[in-house]
């Protein structure tokens, strides 16, 4: 059950990003969208929740990931603990 849930949780963000995908795609080949008023607005708004959806991914891998203790070193946080 937690693996259903934790697949639908990365699915929708992928929509979302898809979804942005389409809107660039279109901005580019000049076909505009319903809600927008502007070719460059529906390009910003596509963008925007195309990088939405791509970082909630990727700190949900990054996340669990960390959990499992699989992040390296150089990618964690540096602590100073020595105080000279």
């Amino acid at each position: 059950m937690t693996r259903l849930i934790a697949l639908i949780i990365l699915v929708i963000p992928g929509i979302v990003s898809a979804y942005g995908v389409k809107l660039m795609r279109d901005a580019i080949f000049s076909e505009l969208s319903n809600p927008f008023s502007s070719i460059w607005i529906q390009f910003l708004f596509g963008f925007l929740i195309f990088l939405a959806g791509v970082f909630f991914i990727g700190g949900f891998i990054y996340r669990r990931d960390k959990k499992r203790k699989k992040v390296t070193k150089r990618l964690g946080r540096k602590r100073c603990t020595d105080y000279n």
